[in-house]
């Protein structure tokens, strides 16, 4: 069973578009979803060459989401989104009011939008079966920074509080860092098109957007970038963080659990945390809850990347 698997790299060519659509017709036969082939390669080839044409490299392409509901992503960095005219509603006038590449995308998916950052853009859809020819045939585009930024500009004066992390592995945070920007992205597209499936996507996608207000709100936290870029193994960090971090961190901790409780259930195709993952993610959200609630702060004695995990045989 193809789980797991890594976006491929591809090139700003046109021999592009033919090996992605090979790529994702090979994994959708390996899940057994060969009723989606057919909608997938057309989407894919609109999505790739809007990337080739439109977007930056380096491009990718990959499959997420789950069996049932398989998603197919490109993403760019380019962070300006796909043009979407929300008075669309009839499929007579879709090529003409979205453009050929996305009303194709748009036809041919149960749900499709793309997610803006900072650092790029994908665009995704969950192939259908059979084309949609009526209804709302508009995406969601979800922009991370806009979304944080009005929930800044709600935002009253906070009480800041101080929290030590000591020996902190720089390399282990930003590989646990990777994985939670990929599961936030992963549990919010799941939530958006398939929520009441999966509660759990629905919460986390809440809590993670207030973990983001919070590290906004929070002093210090630049100090630990500076680490990763210098490569440091270790380092201690004084962070004043806002009093509501404690009561967020419990039930992020809870909630991320769940979710990988799912990815060992191969019900969502991405990977589990690993044993060191899962002992580093405890310590790290669990010294905000204890710090914040009195305790005094306990060093992070563990490996500093996966590289240097004991081998358990």
């Amino acid at each position: 069973m193809p789980l797991n698997r890594e976006a491929i790299p591809l090139d700003a060519d046109p021999a592009s578009v033919k090996k992605a659509r090979d790529w994702v017709c090979d994994v959708l036969n390996g899940l057994h979803r060969e009723d989606l082939v057919d909608a997938a390669e057309l989407g894919v080839s609109e999505l790739v060459t809007n990337a080739i044409l439109h977007g930056e490299p380096p491009i990718t392409v990959r499959v997420r989401g789950t069996r049932n509901h398989p998603r197919v992503e490109v993403g760019d960095r380019s962070s300006h989104p796909p043009a979407v005219n929300v008075g669309m509603t009839y499929d007579e006038n879709l090529l003409s009011t979205i453009g050929r590449g996305l009303g194709i995308v748009a036809l041919y998916s149960s749900a499709w939008g793309a997610e803006v950052v900072p650092d790029g853009k994908t665009v995704w859809f969950e192939p259908s079966s059979e084309p949609r020819l009526e209804g709302d045939l508009t995406g969601d585009v979800f922009d991370l920074e806009r979304s944080i930024a009005e929930r800044l500009a709600d935002t009253d004066t906070v009480d800041l509080v101080p929290v030590r992390l000591l020996g902190m592995p720089a390399v282990l945070f930003g590989q646990f860092r990777r994985r939670y920007s990929e599961m936030r992205r992963e549990l919010r597209l799941l939530a958006l098109a398939h929520g009441e499936d999966y509660p759990v996507a629905s919460e986390l996608t809440e809590v993670f957007l207030e973990v983001e207000r919070e590290r906004r709100l929070a002093r210090g936290v630049d100090s630990l970038d500076a680490a990763i870029e210098q490569g440091l193994e270790r380092v201690d960090l004084d962070y004043m963080v806002p009093l509501s971090a404690g009561e967020t961190m419990a039930r992020l901790q809870v909630l991320l659990e769940r979710a990988d409780a799912f990815c060992r259930e191969q019900r969502l195709l991405v990977l589990a945390a690993s044993p060191l993952q899962l002992e580093f993610q405890r310590w790290y959200l669990g010294e905000f809850v204890r710090q914040i609630a009195g305790e005094p702060p306990t060093p992070w004695t563990g490996p500093t990347s996966e590289d240097r995990a004991p081998v358990v045989s």
